[in-house]
């Protein structure tokens, strides 16, 4: 494989991550006015979301195992197509029934991506830049977050309909599709499958799902530091999730600002989070994985504690810029820990176990804090995500207890 080659992988898998995450996040702008077009509450729309994460979930062990064993761009190609054609239904939809149905087709699109995505990159990457190629890869993912918002907010400054901000949408993912699907067809087979000795020669049955199935719960289970880093992905996606959805709640019931000041400082807050997932990267590859993780999750316990007072003055709610951006710091070493305690014919397998802990923060988050704060309040909702970073903190010490030095030191001096 050469540099070049390499690098070209880091870029289009970056891209596909930004494509996926626009797509993931496609209705949390409209959520007010997607209940007022089709009549229903807004946990009717909270509900079609959750129904998108819930498709996800139950699909990353499939495209895992067809990652692993067969391609890895076949796998990227499905999930590219059938993307885009959800949020495209989604654009078209007449009715919530239709919404519900384009969510589900949404989430099949969603699905494949980080089983994809994790093993291109580690096969693209050397051991000294593989930190920097998952904080490229998280940046693309966290500018793919903002930018709904930003679509929207155009569209709407335009008079322009809802349809057209999630056509926008669609019609940019359609043209990656296009462009990154071209450009994979000039990389290697040694990067776009998994090695001859991982392929599958039989052709899977119904029969042998239950094994299949039963040999993974077998893997996850002795395998300690997998099983740690899923349980560690649920509890921070159950925190970003708070975050991205209810930060406007806290500046605007909490602090009293203005419903578009508080959607500026949300926007910039993803932004912020972004770069520190560059930061995080570089300062992963440097100094390790375990000091960035706890870094990022005692930041992240004192900024949503502070926040919870409901105490700071106007001035200071600057502290919410880098508020996302404590988790995004530590998601190249989470990344990073995964690997490590992966073997490279597992890997699909054992990123699809942690987005699986991804997924399940995405499908039961918003709901539970979202009746949390109509039941306790906003303050509690983020007294909580300080509660869970402290319990991520203990999850990483003992994921790491018995890690070999290997899995824990910083990256080898290399080239870049």
């Amino acid at each position: 494989m050469s540099h070049d080659q390499g690098r070209r992988v880091v870029a289009l898998v970056s891209g596909s991550h930004f494509v996926n995450h626009a797509y993931l996040v496609v209705l949390a702008p409209l959520v007010g006015v997607l209940a007022s077009e089709f009549g229903v509450g807004i946990g009717a729309i909270g509900l079609a979301i959750g129904v998108q994460n819930a498709v996800v979930l139950s699909l990353q062990l499939p495209f895992g195992y067809v990652s692993d064993t067969r391609s890895r761009t076949l796998v990227l190609a499905i999930s590219l197509v059938v993307g885009t054609a959800g949020v495209a239904a989604t654009a078209l939809a007449p009715s919530y029934e239709w919404l519900l149905a384009a969510q589900v087709l949404l989430g099949v699109g969603i699905a494949g991506h980080h089983p994809a995505h994790y093993p291109l990159l580690a096969v693209a990457s050397s051991d000294a830049t593989r930190g920097r190629a998952y904080s490229a890869h998280a940046f693309g993912g966290s500018v793919g977050f903002a930018a709904p918002y930003a679509v929207v907010a155009a569209t709407s400054a335009l008079s322009l309909s809802w349809r057209v901000a999630v056509g926008v949408v669609a019609a940019v993912g359609a043209l990656y599709t296009v462009v990154s699907l071209a450009l994979f067809r000039g990389v290697g087979d040694e990067i776009t499958r998994p090695a001859p000795e991982d392929r599958e020669t039989e052709r899977p049955t119904l029969r042998s799902v239950p094994g299949r199935v039963a040999g993974v719960c077998r893997a996850l289970v002795s395998s300690r530091g997998i099983l740690g880093l899923t349980v560690l992905a649920f509890l921070t996606s159950a925190a970003a999730w708070c975050i991205r959805t209810y930060t406007p709640e806290l500046l605007t019931a909490g602090y009293g600002v203005d419903g578009g000041t508080a959607n500026l400082l949300v926007s910039a807050m993803l932004v912020v989070g972004a770069g520190l997932i560059i930061f995080g990267g570089s300062l992963t590859d440097r100094v390790g994985p375990p000091t960035v993780v706890y870094g990022g999750y005692a930041a992240l316990a004192v900024i949503a504690a502070t926040l919870a007072t409901l105490s700071l003055p106007l001035a200071a709610l600057a502290l919410v810029l880098p508020f996302s951006g404590t988790i995004s710091l530590s998601r190249p070493a989470r990344s990073t820990l995964a690997d490590r305690f992966s073997a490279r014919s597992d890997l699909g397998k054992n990123f699809a176990l942690v987005t699986i802990g991804i997924s399940l923060g995405g499908t039961v988050a918003p709901p539970a804090f979202g009746y949390l704060i109509d039941l306790s309040g906003v303050a509690a909702a983020f007294g909580v995500v300080s509660g869970i970073a402290l319990v991520s903190i203990v999850v990483v010490r003992l994921t790491l207890r018995t890690a070999p030095a290997t899995v824990t030191a910083a990256a080898p001096a290399g080239d870049d």
